[in-house]
């Protein structure tokens, strides 16, 4: 059987050595004071804290990650819980943003419109394009004023930039417009320069053609096309577009003139329905700096 240890120590002696290490302690003080910063008590100092330091900068590097643990954690758990309402804010900013855009856009449009307005001193109500033909042989818009507006067949209707067709048929609240691009159209025009008439008509491809110029006159690209009121059906002097192209030489019957239209009639919203005008001296005119392009 192994011997039970048993602590045989005294309280007398316990006491006594407390004595010890109190003078021992004190004796070391006195030394450590006594002595300059080279002495043996100072050295020892240094040693044990150079060896404790490394364990104080884990200590401290810990703490640290702690906290930014802590932190990170709370960051996280606060863009949790705010990530909706961020969301929902930045989709009303771009709801608000394009909303904006979409009002400079409308006021641009407008404002062409009046300048128009004003230009030829139009009498006649302005109407938002409705409704689209969708096939080449209708070049057609739908437009939100009709009789009860006092819009009837016949009457010019204008884009920002001059004509774009003519009422065909007025219901009491919506009309039907026919493009200049349409194939069955036929617009008496003339070339602004010379002076020489001719018939702009529409095509299937969308173009707009003008016929009927006599071969021995010169036509150029750039030329200015305009209405000339001949025959009634547009009022005189509204633009209708720029030459585009020629294909012939002077003096073939059968050159080809293509027109490119003033304005872009896909791209239009808006447009003024003529019910009187009066033209600016035709020559006074100047090419619309608006984008060209084909008639839809």
């Amino acid at each position: 059987m192994v011997p039970r240890m048993q602590n045989n120590r005294s309280p007398l002696t316990s006491r006594a050595l407390v004595i010890v290490l109190l003078v021992l302690s004190l004796v070391s003080i006195t030394f450590y004071s006594r002595e300059d910063s080279e002495g043996f008590l100072h050295a020892i100092q240094n040693g044990v804290s150079g060896v404790v330091a490394p364990l104080k900068f884990v200590g401290t590097a810990a703490g640290s990650v702690g906290e930014g643990l802590a932190t990170s954690i709370s960051d996280a758990t606060a863009d949790e819980s705010t990530l909706s309402g961020l969301r929902q804010q930045n989709s009303e900013l771009r709801s608000l943003l394009a909303q904006a855009e979409e009002y400079r856009i409308k006021s641009q449009e407008y404002e062409k419109l009046l300048e128009i307005k004003d230009t030829f001193s139009v009498v006649g109500p302005a109407a938002h394009i409705i409704g689209r033909s969708t096939d080449a042989w209708n070049q057609t818009i739908t437009i939100d004023v009709g009789s009860d507006e006092g819009v009837s067949a016949g009457l010019t209707v204008m884009g920002t930039s001059g004509v774009i067709g003519q009422v065909v048929a007025a219901e009491p609240a919506s009309s039907t417009v026919r493009l200049l691009s349409d194939p069955s159209s036929g617009a008496a025009a003339m070339i602004q320069s010379s002076r020489v008439e001719g018939i702009v008509r529409g095509s299937l491809d969308g173009l707009l053609y003008l016929e009927n110029v006599a071969a021995d006159v010169a036509v150029n690209v750039g030329d200015v096309v305009l209405t000339s009121g001949l025959g009634g059906s547009y009022i005189r002097g509204l633009m209708i577009g720029t030459v585009a192209r020629v294909e012939g030489n002077l003096g073939d019957v059968t050159r080809l003139i293509i027109v490119t239209p003033n304005q872009t009639v896909s791209a239009m919203e808006e447009v003024l329905v003529v019910v009187s005008a009066e033209a600016p001296s035709i020559a006074s005119q100047t090419p619309s700096n608006d984008s060209g392009g084909e008639s839809s």
